[in-house]
Formats: C-alpha cells, sequence, structure tokens
C-alpha cells in the first residue's frame, strides 16, 4: 500500500504512537512522518507508507506553521505546559503592545537553544533521555528560521500566536525565550500545526476516521499523488517509457521548461518515478517507485 496520509494527532501520543497505530490499522509494515510533533502538541502529520517511505529525503526541509499559546509567568524544565516548573510563579498581565514588540524579535533567522527534552544528540544519546535522568544536557545555539510570528490575542497572562518556521524550529525554544526577555518566565501551553510543506489540515484524518474506513476505501483518504512536491513538474509516461524508468534505464521526456527534476506518472495517479535531467530531454530516474518493487538509481 504506498502513499501519502494526513493525520491529524491527537494530544497526548507521540508520532511513534501513530506511526504504529496506523501500521495496525492498514497492516503496513513500512510507515514512516515527515517531521515528529511532540505528544502535548496536536495536528498535522503526513505519513508516508509502502514506497513512498523513499519520499521522505524530499521533505527533510519542509516549512511547518503552527497555531498555539504561551504561557507567561513561569518557565518549565520542558519548554511546554507538561514540565515541572523551574521558579516561582509570578501575577502576569500582560500588555499586547509589548508582547507583540517582543514577537518582532523573534523574526527572521535567529539563534536559537533546543529544549533539554528534545531529539537532539548529545554523544549520540537523544538529549531527553538525558534530561529524564536528570543528568547534564549540555547543547548548541543552532541557527533557525522564523518566517512568520504574528500575535493573534492577548489575554491576561497568556498570548496566542500563528507562526510559521524553517525545519528545525523549535516554538516551545521562541516561548521560553520570550520569558527570559521579559523577565517573568514563560512556557508553551498549546500548540497545533496546521501544515507542513504543501499539506494542510484540509487533507487530514482522525485516527478514528481511520479505523471507521473499510479496508477497501482507506486509500481514498490518501493524498492524490499529484498533489504531491508541487514544486517539481509533472509528466506522464507512455508504456514503453514507464517499462524502461521501472528497470532504471534512461529515458526521453518531453521538454518542461529545463526543469532538473520532474514527476513521472504512469496514468493519472501512479507516481512511478522522480527522475533527473541528464542533457536535454533524456532523464533519468533517482527514485523508482515500482508497487511492491523499489529500486533507486545509482
Amino acid at each position: 500500500m504506498n502513499g501519502v496520509l494526513i493525520i491529524d494527532k491527537p494530544a497526548g501520543l507521540t508520532s511513534h504512537d501513530v506511526v504504529n497505530r496506523v501500521r495496525r490499522i492498514i497492516h503496513e509494515r513500512s510507515v514512516g512522518h515527515l517531521g515528529t510533533l511532540d505528544p502535548m502538541a496536536t495536528g498535522l502529520l503526513p505519513l508516508v507508507l509502502g514506497s513512498f517511505t523513499r519520499l521522505a529525503q524530499f521533505y527533510t526541509h519542509a516549512e511547518k506553521t503552527y497555531e498555539g499559546t504561551i504561557r507567561f509567568g513561569f518557565a518549565t524544565d520542558t519548554y511546554d505546559a507538561e514540565g515541572e516548573a523551574t521558579g516561582e510563579r509570578k501575577e502576569v498581565c500582560l500588555d499586547r503592545e509589548q508582547v507583540e514588540s517582543m514577537a518582532a524579535l523573534f523574526r527572521g533567522a535567529i539563534e536559537q537553544m533546543p529544549p533539554p527534552f528534545s531529539a537532539k544528540k548529545v554523544h549520540g544519546v537523544p538529549a531527553y533521555k538525558l534530561a529524564r535522568k536528570r543528568k547534564e544536557v549540555v547543547l548548541q545555539p543552532v541557527q533557525v528560521e522564523v518566517k512568520e510570528f504574528e500575535i493573534v490575542s492577548v489575554d491576561g497572562d497568556r498570548a496566542c500566536f500563528r507562526a510559521r518556521v524553517a525545519s528545525g524550529t523549535y516554538m516551545r525554544s521562541v516561548a521560553h525565550d520570550m520569558g527570559i526577555r521579559l523577565g517573568c518566565g514563560a512556557h508553551l501551553e498549546q500548540l497545533r500545526r496546521t501544515a507542513v510543506a504543501e499539506f494542510t489540515l484540509e487533507d487530514a484524518v482522525s485516527l478514528d476516521q481511520l479505523m471507521g474506513s473499510a479496508s477497501t476505501s482507506i486509500e481514498s483518504l490518501f493524498v492524490h499523488p499529484r498533489k504531491l512536491l508541487p514544486q517539481l513538474p509533472s509528466v506522464t509516461a507512455d508504456d514503453a517509457n514507464a517499462a524502461r524508468i521501472r528497470s532504471g534505464r534512461p529515458v526521453n521526456l518531453p521538454e518542461l521548461s529545463r526543469a532538473r527534476q520532474v514527476k513521472v506518472f504512469y496514468s493519472q495517479s501512479e507516481l512511478i518515478a522522480i527522475a533527473t535531467r541528464v542533457a536535454g530531454t533524456l532523464f533519468h530516474a533517482k527514485l523508482v517507485l515500482c508497487g511492491e518493487q523499489i529500486s533507486v538509481a545509482k
């Protein structure tokens, strides 16, 4: 079973929990996700199934969009609502203008310290494993990009926001750092992911919806292959070229404005390859998706 399935993740499950549940529901062992969501967070979790797990390489740097709430007055050790308070709680009544001015400092390319409870590696060990054992976690700041960061509303000690960020950005760290700058502490109280790359919540289904679908109709919940990787032009191969592509041989494809890579379809909905231009109209498949058989061209 090959495809992309968008799950609206509920709170309380890890991304790996969702992957395991989907494996059991659809009886497909080969399932992966395109970007971890913290257990507390909800929202869009794209899954790649079967041979389409090979497409994950094209989403490594995908941007993401979030909506959430930052609570001011105290920080936590996890930088979110699931952690323990790390200082005394302070009574805070936020001024919207002040919060918006602060948010402006976090737009663009910024240097950010990842949370100690994160998947960042410390000498090959995920930081969260060390943090859970109360061991010292020494992480290095990294450069990330916050492309949009809008304060939607302010009420008492809480600020609701929308953000669009580059891959690797932690909104937990943004919340934590805003609390430091305001001198009152802060943490991420709620987070919902609303988009990853070309995928939005309009494409998403719940785990309950997936469980309630008959096995024969599960594929109808998949994102249509023509919607995948919209930055790559699409070309439809005839029988002869499809056979060559499936066997890993180069083929001549229609001219597509000198595109370096293209998506190759056989019929309207069967994505069979991602091909790279060799010269002129000659393309060689970088990635071949052949039903149950998968081969990657050297």
